[in-house]
């Protein structure tokens, strides 16, 4: 009886000592519930799961050690103390994830995919605020290139190239996926779930043509079973410019003037032009996002609101955007969805990056502008009118085209996508898909009457054209999988229609009577533009197939083919076979490194296949004619004349790419590692024949053809780590680099093709080429050998003519005989520079502690020089120049200088004088942030608050002495032809460093 009332005791003393603990547990880096999650109390069978809100509750007593554990996160023990409400949030654990990749038309086990694929995560794309979620790549996947085609410029278009240019003339872009949906525009950073980029012929090839540029499949955010869930996020940011250049004052403006011109009078003036012009700009960015669902239909749904005022007047850009994700489980066979995203955008934009097309040598540049202007001058005349340049070029005052030209662009993005999927047999599935999108955008300019220069006497100028384009996509495939002996079989066959459809218009007025209209009255002029309208259309009809068999979880087979027709080539030469094979080999699942406790994963991957490259313009193989005009009988007529010759023979750019990679993992995976080797060889390049005859008559001399040859090779090498993960402290790391060499193997005959990249007014034939052997693009011109210090002239050299004391030196190239001419004209033009770096690379590193993360990203490009226009500009004396160059200038007391005489006779010459390395390391981001601990979150009945404070563009190390080495000069020609004319600064929009403040909060 003793012992049977001191169990009662106990158990009595048990009972009044356990309680019920209630709680919910999330992703803290998706800030989402966790269904399923599995707790424990330490040491017994007592235990429960989440559901699928992730919410809990459980029966325990003080000094119970739950530990919580779910596949692919760090598992985690708390001890009980006295809480009522115990929230957790999980982390992702690199030792047991072992993730899915999106790959074309399917995912795969990341440990299972024998291509070349990078990830890059959800929290990598929102590391800190960005327009377009492609400027979050940068750094963060080897072997991928990100640059603003214009600096800071707001909604300046991204470009992005992975591996280099695989093409000299068609376009070297990716293709863009969304949702399934090929060709579709970027959607928000943070409506992105997954973002993959597949960069070999194995993993491209599925998209046949239009994969030879690599692949960047983007996967946007679904909604999951359980309660409503309401996120919001909003951003400011405050921005500066990172760079000024050290331009002359008036007073030593004048004087430098004086040098060359004795009779220069100064200004009353002293006006700093960048200060003028540069201000502070600020960005805010709001979004708004539900999801939730059933088990039988989910949804998630964004609006996005971003509005950035630029740091030179009157540049601003605005976009409203909305996304829209749906999917229903009809019956357990059959499941629908839809993906729905819009957006409106509006860029009030000042003209930078010239062209130099416009009247009185390129005047419609507001950067150029400020290096040009003199500082001597006020913004208006006495007469309130603006004042106009006294040296050089006569043109209008920066302030003056900064705030009275009207530059404005409105594009209205729309995209629905959707599918149907069905389970027809255990194993074999059918999904269709059908989509369209449509972009309806609106350039409207005006050049006013206040702008004497600009406007050539005009009387006002107004211009407006429109672009409307429709893109409908139908895709249907059949994927089956199996189990076969002791390997699992996969494969998939479909069909894919598309067909794009692009109208034009555009229209102008000169003389108009008042400048009240701007440009929405081009009927009150005295004289119209020509007006222009166009419609063109292409289509691409496709067949695909692949097979993947795994074989033990040992050995990885990968076989892809796809048959693509493109409208754009000749009509025998339509359709083109794109077949690739790859091989993995998982060595340590092998019985010989099986149990070995330091090496936790070692897979050799292989692979070879062709894609090819179709994107040129549509008609290119046909014969066609151009409108003209001429006059009869003293009256203007209308006609038409040659335009193109016809080449029935124009087929696909071919390019056949070998990969070798190697993936392993130590310690758990803590630490991983991969390496890859690609080698692409691209034939057939589609290039405009230049040795066509001028008799002919055709008015685009050159039309395309099939000729020459490109070779691209590197290596890509990855490195990601878990440093510290003990108690609440974690250190990650990820580490890349990538080198990439493309040489021109083959041109047509041999012989070079010289382009010419500079704004028109810079009266330049050449500056880059292309020559057998050479990287494509490399600058060409003089080979500066410094100043001439008068007498004999060393050997090998010769100045310009009229040569004297304090010129340019350059070295006379020699003729086939072995002659020089001693004089420098354009025979002595050689290779004098390489745009490309050795290699670009990118560190992250990522601390939490407790409910503190810090995210530290440095990224760096090594080697790439860069041709430095401004500095020709503020060479030639016709404008304003530098402290450094003023000051060090050559004179008879200062002979012992690399820089010439001030009033030399040199033109604006494309020398190796203005080349400068390129290399920078910049500390592209720094963000601190705090997630408010769960005590505080129930009281205000929040599930999550996250306050982040972060920086961009803090800091930049190099040896460039322009305004920033991240730089893409993109007009006139280098912009149409880019990918033989980078490296190029001149008139971009200043970079940008900025300071943002962030929350955001989930209910």
């Amino acid at each position: 009886m003793t012992l049977l009332v001191l169990m009662l005791v106990s158990i009595s003393i048990n009972a009044q000592e356990s309680y019920t603990i209630k709680g919910t547990v999330i992703s803290k880096l998706e800030n989402s519930p966790l269904p399923g999650v599995s707790i424990i109390i330490q040491n017994s069978q007592i235990g429960t799961e989440t559901d699928f809100d992730g919410k809990y509750s459980l029966k325990v007593k003080k000094g119970d050690v739950l530990q919580f554990s779910y596949l692919g996160y760090a598992t985690q023990n708390i001890t009980i103390t006295n809480q009522k409400t115990l929230n957790v949030s999980m982390l992702e654990d690199s030792s047991e994830l072992d993730e899915i990749v999106v790959v074309g038309y399917g995912s795969r086990k990341k440990s299972d995919v024998t291509g070349a694929v990078s990830s890059v995560k959800a929290e990598e794309l929102n590391a800190f605020p960005v327009l377009d979620a492609a400027q979050a790549l940068q750094g963060r996947a080897a072997g991928v290139v990100v640059q603003s085609n214009n600096g800071g410029e707001p909604g300046a278009p991204i470009s992005i190239k992975i591996r280099g240019n695989t093409s000299l003339t068609a376009s070297s872009a990716p293709l863009i996926v969304v949702d399934g949906f090929v060709g579709a525009s970027m959607p928000q950073a943070n409506d992105i779930q997954s973002m993959e980029i597949l960069k070999d012929a194995s993993a491209t090839a599925i998209y046949g043509s239009r994969g030879s540029n690599g692949v960047v499949l983007v996967t946007t955010k679904k909604g999951r079973k359980g309660s409503l869930s309401v996120e919001l996020n909003t951003v400011y940011a405050t921005q500066n410019t990172s760079n000024k250049l050290d331009l002359l004052n008036a007073s030593d403006f004048a004087t430098f003037q004086q040098l060359r011109n004795p009779s220069y009078t100064q200004g009353s003036e002293n006006t700093d032009w960048q200060d003028l012009l540069y201000g502070s700009g600020s960005t805010v960015n709001h979004q708004l996002s539900f999801s939730g669902g059933t088990d039988k239909i989910n949804f998630y749904a964004s609006g996005n609101y971003f509005n950035q005022d630029g740091i030179i007047l009157n540049s601003d850009f605005e976009r409203l955007t909305f996304l829209t994700n749906i999917d229903a489980q009809v019956t357990d066979k059959l499941k629908f969805g839809a993906n729905l995203f819009g957006s409106r955008g509006t860029q009030n934009g000042v003209p930078t990056q010239s062209t130099g097309d416009s009247a009185n040598g390129g005047g419609d540049d507001v950067i150029g502008l400020i290096f040009r202007f003199a500082p001597d001058l006020g913004v208006f005349n006495s007469d309130g009118t603006f004042t106009e340049n006294s040296v050089g070029d006569p043109v209008d005052n920066p302030f003056a085209v900064a705030t009275e030209r009207v530059n404005k662009t409105v594009s209205d993005r729309y995209r629905a996508n959707f599918y149907g999927s069905y389970d027809i047999i255990e194993g074999l599935n059918f999904k269709s898909t059908f989509g369209f999108s449509t972009l309806n955008e609106n350039i409207g300019t005006y050049v006013p009457s206040t702008l004497t220069l600009s406007d050539q006497g005009n009387g006002g100028k107004a211009t407006i054209s429109n672009r409307q384009s429709t893109n409908i996509l139908s895709e249907n495939y059949l994927t089956y999988t199996t189990e076969i002996g002791k390997g699992k079989f996969t494969a998939l066959t479909g069909y894919s229609y598309q067909k794009t459809k692009t109208e034009r218009f555009s229209a102008g007025s000169i003389g108009l009577i008042k400048d009240n209209f701007s440009y929405h009255n081009l009927a009150g002029s005295s004289g119209t533009v020509v007006p222009t309208s166009s419609l063109v259309e292409s289509e691409i009809l496709s067949q695909f197939g692949r097979v993947n068999y795994d074989y033990d979880d040992k050995y990885l087979l990968t076989a892809t083919v796809r048959r693509d027709g493109a409208s754009n080539f000749a009509e025998d030469e339509k359709y083109a076979i794109f077949p690739s094979g790859a091989f993995g080999w998982k060595i340590s699942n092998e019985d010989f490194l099986k149990e070995n406790e330091t090496i936790s994963n070692l897979k050799l991957r292989a692979s070879y296949g062709v894609t090819g490259n179709q994107a040129i313009p549509s008609y290119s193989s046909f014969g066609r004619l151009t409108d003209v005009q001429g006059l009869s009988n003293g009256s203007v007529v209308s006609g038409v004349a040659p335009d193109q010759a016809a080449n029935a023979n124009l087929r696909w750019e071919s390019s056949l790419q070998t990969n070798i990679g190697v993936d392993l993992g130590i310690l758990n995976n803590r630490i991983s590692f991969s390496l890859d080797y690609y080698n692409i060889d691209t034939k057939d390049l589609l290039m405009p024949d230049f040795g066509q005859p001028q008799y002919l008559g055709y008015q685009t001399a050159a039309a395309l053809v099939n000729i020459g040859e490109i070779n691209n090779s590197g290596f890509e090498f990855q490195i990601n780590s878990t440093n510290i993960n003990k108690g609440d402290f974690r250190w990650t790391t990820d580490f890349n680099i990538s080198t990439n060499q493309t040489e021109v193997v083959k041109l047509l005959d041999g012989i070079d093709v010289r382009l010419d990249a500079s704004p028109s007014y810079f009266s330049r034939s050449d500056t880059h080429i292309l020559r057998e052997g050479e990287t494509p693009g490399a600058f060409y011109g003089y080979k500066y050998i410094g100043v001439y210090q008068g007498g004999t002239l060393p050997e090998g050299t010769a100045t310009f003519a009229g040569g004297v004391a304090g010129d340019p030196l350059f070295a006379d190239v020699a003729d086939e005989s072995g002659n020089v001419n001693g004089v420098i004209d354009t025979d002595d033009q050689m290779i004098i520079g390489d745009p490309t770096p050795n290699f670009t690379y990118g560190i992250t590193n990522n601390f939490t502690y407790k409910n503190w993360d810090l995210n530290v990203f440095i990224q760096g490009s090594q080697g790439g020089e860069i041709f430095n226009m401004t500095n020709v500009q503020l060479f030639t004396g016709d404008g304003n120049t530098t402290y450094e160059n003023f000051n060090n200038a050559w004179s008879t007391s200062n002979t012992n200088t690399n820089i010439p005489r001030v009033g030399n006779n040199s033109p604006r010459e494309f020398s190796s004088r203005f080349i400068e390395d390129g290399s920078y390391v910049r500390l592209k981001n720094i963000a601190l942030g705090y997630n408010l601990p769960e005590s505080v979150l129930e009281k205000l009945g929040v599930q999550n608050i996250r306050l982040a404070l972060s920086a961009q563009n803090l800091l930049t190390i190099t040896d460039y002495s322009g305004l920033d080495p991240e730089v893409n000069y993109s007009a006139g020609e280098a912009g149409n032809n880019s990918n033989n004319t980078s490296g190029f600064d001149y008139g971009n929009y200043p970079a940008l460093r900025t300071v943002n403040f962030s929350v955001s909060l989930k209910f």
